[in-house]
């Protein structure tokens, strides 16, 4: 009972981690900084603080490595190329967030959960069950009420939406492809070399320029250790730890926590209007979410 306790609170605070992130990035826009200067900076500290956990960690285990169980490089590459996506959901998420309150940005994030149901169908031929089926209309209807469609006093920015629709097509297929590519390699690895595709990415995108011209004690770094702490750090080790204590469907559960953390800051947080009908959407969204993991949960209890 005390690890399944352990477990959940693990993932909850994983998935809470994930939820302050838009707030973070709003604080950052406001004090001047630009898109590619506030993902550049979390990848990069991102990258340098998971592959300086993962070569202690490899140093004070002072395990010897058999060289025939030695992964070729051509596999830790495609490893790295996988950290194309979430470079890409990065971007697209974070403009999202510059262009539309961060309650919405993370309502249209979320609708990942039903993208990748498609991916897999279209993709493996995993044809989706009633109860998915049932799911994704549920995550529709919500994010219609969270975003507010049917409400002629609120006009959103369509680039924005666009934005977070593009994030959420990007993390539908960073989920299906880390997941079948780089098991048997160690977590911290393969998390090391996946920020460092992402890193790669974003540098291409934009350039780094602000290693040349901010101090080493800008404001920006400070906010960027936050992001990549509660954004690539912590979440992943949380739930790699976490989630094997209490499953998949309980995992998946608690992991909502992130849409109502986001909208909760994005109100206290930021003071942004966040209206009735945006909070019966983020219910629905995790009432579907819940229910539709119910089944699998009375299972393993």
């Amino acid at each position: 009972m005390k690890e399944k306790f352990l477990g959940s609170f693990l993932v909850f605070l994983g998935a809470c981690s994930f939820g302050v992130l838009s707030s973070i990035v709003k604080t950052a826009y406001k004090a001047g900084y630009s898109l590619g200067e506030v993902t550049g900076i979390q990848c990069f500290l991102g990258m340098i603080i998971l592959w300086s956990i993962h070569l202690f960690v490899k140093k004070i285990s002072k395990t010897k490595i058999d060289q025939s169980t030695k992964k070729p490089l051509t596999k830790k590459w495609k490893v790295c190329s996988v950290g194309i996506f979430p470079g890409l959901v990065g971007i697209c998420y974070y403009q999202c967030v510059q262009l539309v309150p961060a309650s919405i940005a993370i309502v249209l994030l979320m609708q990942y959960l039903w993208l990748s149901v498609i991916i897999d169908f279209v993709v493996f031929k995993n044809k989706p069950t009633i109860i998915q089926l049932f799911t994704i209309s549920m995550i529709i209807i919500g994010s219609c009420l969270s975003t507010g469609i049917f409400n002629q006093d609120i006009h959103l920015n369509l680039t924005g939406c666009f934005f977070g629709f593009l994030a959420a097509l990007m993390y539908s297929l960073f989920i299906i492809t880390s997941s079948n590519i780089g098991n048997d390699l160690p977590k911290l690895e393969k998390s090391a070399l996946m920020i460092t595709g992402a890193c790669i990415i974003t540098f291409l995108i934009f350039p780094p320029l602000f290693f040349f011209k901010l101090p080493i004690d800008d404001q920006l770094y400070q906010l960027g250790f936050l992001l990549s702490l509660l954004g690539t750090v912590l979440p992943p080790f949380l739930f790699s730890v976490g989630m094997p204590k209490i499953g998949i469907s309980l995992s998946a559960i608690l992991s909502t926590a992130e849409l109502p953390i986001a909208v909760t800051c994005s109100y206290f947080y930021l003071k942004e209007p966040v209206l009735f009908n945006e909070w019966v959407g983020v219910i629905i969204i995790m009432l579907a979410i819940t229910l539709s993991n119910l089944k699998h949960l009375k299972k393993s209890t």
